[in-house]
């Protein structure tokens, strides 16, 4: 029951976390792609530019995040709780 509490805190706090970091590093590669545009000057207009690369950045920044925000802390405690309290 207790490890129940722990974990349903612990996906609120990483939810948290995930969304700040997912805008922070959306930013960040906005930033960088509208700099990228500027220096090589495709054919598309920036925001079209901009547009179509953040889809292919976020398609691979969900991924990243879901496993190193979800899956590893809360296996990771997962982990600790149950050596803990079964060893």
């Amino acid at each position: 029951m207790v490890l129940f509490r722990i974990l349903a805190v612990l996906l609120v706090a990483l939810t948290v976390i995930y969304w700040c970091l997912w805008m922070y590093f959306r930013a960040g590669e906005k930033v960088r792609l509208e700099e990228r545009w500027q220096v090589e000057q495709p054919p598309l207009p920036q925001h079209t530019f901009v547009d179509l690369e953040i889809q292919r950045f976020q398609a691979d920044l969900r991924r990243r995040l879901l496993v190193w925000v979800y899956v590893v802390p809360v296996l990771a405690v997962t982990a600790i709780v149950a050596y803990l309290n079964y060893a």
